[in-house]
This record gives structure tokens, C-alpha cells and sequence, in this order.
């Protein structure tokens, strides 16, 4: 069995050049040993589970879809807004959802609070995501990520 204690596991966190994303990040998945590029389903895990913290008034990521990633919320504390193709939902404490792979959605944290989350990833081969706001593609490779028909810089068209 592999085990760790969430309070035991180090918080990394990040914010975008201009301040609009950010996030701090609990990954399980690797403190439980996954190893991101392996195609060893028993390195690799066949599911990533983050726990994640959006600060008040910062959106996690821009708006994008999976190309093969299904991904699962659980709301464990606070309120926010979920972006979708058919609009926006209020989400809070004990909400769960679903996004599909090409299905595009954004997570919003338009309240005074942090926003706690988490999410289980079903961690596909191949998986490549696409950005509809700035029509972008990020496509992962081993050794490097092209974005676009040219390298691009990740938050380009974003902020």
C-alpha cells in the first residue's frame, strides 16, 4: 500500500505574469510516486487526485477542453463559478461535477474566500488540451510542449 497524510504533502502554488490565474496544489498522485512521462500504468497511475486551492478573485486556468481527460470536482470549501459551454454555475460546498473529454470549462473563484477543491483525473496517454478564448492547442510531448502552429507563451491571448 502507498500512503501519505495530505498535511504532510508540500503545497506548490503558482500565478500567472499579470495576476488573473492562480492556484495552489496539493498533488497526491505524486506524492504517492506517480512519474509523470512513464507508460507503466503502475508509475503512472491510472488516475492523478490534486487537491486545489484557487485565492479569492483568480481564475485556476484559462478556459480550455481535454482531448482525452475526463476530470471530476468535489467543492470540499467555499464558492465559485463554473464556465462551460452552456454558460456559468455556482458551485459550493459538497458540489460535485463532470467534465467530459471536449468539453471546455474554467474554474472561477469570484468570491472574498478561497475555494478548495479536488480533482480526479483520469491521466490518458496522449492527452493534448485546447484553448478555445485564444486558439491555442498545448500538445505534450516527452521532452517538450508546442503551443500553436509556433511555440507560444502559455498565458499569450489569456490575460
Amino acid at each position: 500500500m502507498r500512503k501519505v497524510n495530505t498535511s504532510e504533502v508540500e503545497e506548490t502554488q503558482f500565478e500567472s505574469p499579470k495576476g488573473v490565474y492562480a492556484m495552489r496544489d496539493i498533488n497526491l498522485s505524486y506524492a504517492l510516486g506517480r512519474k509523470r512521462d512513464s507508460t507503466d500504468l503502475d508509475k503512472r497511475h491510472p488516475f492523478d487526485v490534486e487537491i486545489c486551492t484557487i485565492p479569492a478573485g483568480k481564475k485556476m486556468c484559462p478556459y480550455h477542453s481535454h482531448s482525452e481527460q475526463w476530470e471530476f470536482y468535489h467543492v470540499i470549501r467555499g464558492t465559485g463559478t463554473v464556465r462551460d459551454e452552456d454558460g456559468r454555475t455556482a458551485v459550493k460546498e459538497g458540489d460535485a461535477f463532470l467534465f467530459k473529454p471536449g468539453e471546455a470549462h474554467q474554474i472561477i473563484n469570484d468570491s472574498d474566500a478561497d475555494l478548495v477543491f479536488y480533482i480526479v483525473a483520469d491521466n490518458p496517454i496522449g492527452e493534448h488540451c485546447h484553448y478555445p478564448d485564444s486558439n491555442k492547442w498545448l500538445v505534450a510531448l516527452p521532452d517538450k510542449r508546442l503551443i500553436g502552429s509556433e511555440s507560444k507563451d502559455y498565458f499569450e491571448g489569456e490575460e
